[in-house]
This record gives C-alpha cells, structure tokens and sequence, in this order.
C-alpha cells in the first residue's frame, strides 16, 4: 500500500477538516502549461527522481498524494498552485523515513528537494475529475467554510492527487488544502 502522508486532525467540521501537517520533505518541480496539464508535464522528472534518477541512484517509494499549487516566492512553502503565466509547482512527498541529510540528490536540475515545515491546514475532500473547474468550485466553499469558522486563509491552496490516472475518475480521491495562520486553539 502507497505511505500516505502523515497528518492529524485538530477538528473536524461539516464537509472539511482543520489538520496539522508535521514538517516533510517534497521533491518538487516548477512547470509551464494548463491546471490539467501539469501534473502530467511533471510527472516524467519527478517519477524519474524517486526511480533512481539522483546521485545515489536510490529507488524511493512512491507516496501519495502528488500535490499542484501556484508558483509562489520560494521562501514560502509550495505545493501545487496555479500562478504566474500558467506555472504550476507539482510536488511529490517523499516517504516519512527520509530527512533533509538523507534524501537523495536529484540529478535532473528542475527537480528540488524541499524541507516543508509544520502547518496547520483546512482540508476538503472530494472525488471526480482533475479538472480546474473542480479544484475552483472545492476551493472557493473551502475558503467560505475557513471564513465562517474564523480562521485566516494564508498561502495559496493545493490541489491534491491521491490516485494513479487509470482509476475511474468517480472513485478518485482529490482534496483542496489551504493553510490557515497560527495555532487554531
């Protein structure tokens, strides 16, 4: 079974849940193109990294979800987001056992390895198409639900991809996550 990515649940709400996500690696790529067309612009390199494509010539397991969010300054943290001139980040998160002095390096200069913080996050899930139309339509009522509960949207959401392309796009598992500022006690 696919390692997922490691999170809690800090309270669940109706249609979404606030999560904290612990600090994590991502091997991760900048790429041009349409929302629906990233993910399979990226997934050549980023496959190829975690296939053995790096220095060490490690073979890393892969993990889920593949993550898309806009290209944003790289000082703050990124996932996948649509965002200048049709740039998308798409990110793997790389398996929980790998630190920063552990992962292998990437051999291809377009992939980067990325120490992602600790965050707390609003998350919706749904299923369905990876299409952008979905992505808005999820996003838009999760950023509705964060301001009703009280809380402050920061960043820019993620578009999360749990499932390989050749699962029947009704059972996909896709989620909209959106970081929210400080501790929400």
């Amino acid at each position: 079974m696919t390692e997922q990515q490691p999170f809690e649940v800090v309270r669940a709400y109706p249609g979404w849940e606030l999560r904290y996500y612990p600090e994590h690696l991502v091997a991760q790529i900048a790429v041009s193109g349409s929302f629906e067309q990233a993910g399979s612009i990226a997934f050549g390199p980023l496959v190829g990294y975690i296939g053995g494509a790096n220095r060490s010539r490690t073979r890393i397991s892969m993990t889920a979800p593949v993550v898309q969010g806009e290209r944003i300054a790289m000082t703050a943290p990124v996932v996948q987001q649509p965002g200048e001139a049709g740039d998308y980040i798409v990110a793997f998160v790389l398996p929980s056992s790998l630190t920063a002095q552990t992962a292998p390096e990437p051999t291809d200069p377009r992939v980067q390895v990325r120490v992602m913080p600790g965050r707390y996050a609003a998350a919706t899930r749904y299923s369905g198409r990876w299409s952008q139309s979905a992505y808005r339509e999820h996003c838009d009522q999760l950023r509705a639900a964060i301001a009703g509960a009280g809380l402050r949207a920061v960043g820019e959401p993620r578009f999360a991809r749990f499932d390989p392309p050749f699962k029947p796009w009704f059972l996909r598992r896709n989620e909209v996550v959106i970081e929210v500022e400080g501790s929400p006690e």
